[in-house]
């Protein structure tokens, strides 16, 4: 995926479940990004496994 099209989904995540404006994101670093997808713990988090990896496939589909 090229650095726009992540960025694009990156954006779109951040609009759907946190509410952010473009501007917000933009502002934002990936970290702040993470921690507020609650995706970062401080470095201990325990990798996904298949029940997390099944929800997030489903809210978040692949484009074809």
């Amino acid at each position: 995926m090229s650095f726009a099209g992540a960025a694009a989904r990156a954006v779109r995540v951040a609009a759907a479940l946190l509410g952010w404006r473009p501007e917000d994101f933009w502002a934002a670093t990936p970290a702040d990004l993470r921690l507020a997808l609650g995706l970062d713990d401080g470095g201990d988090a325990a990798p996904a496994d298949a029940a997390m990896m099944a929800r997030l496939m489903e809210a978040f589909p692949d484009e074809r």
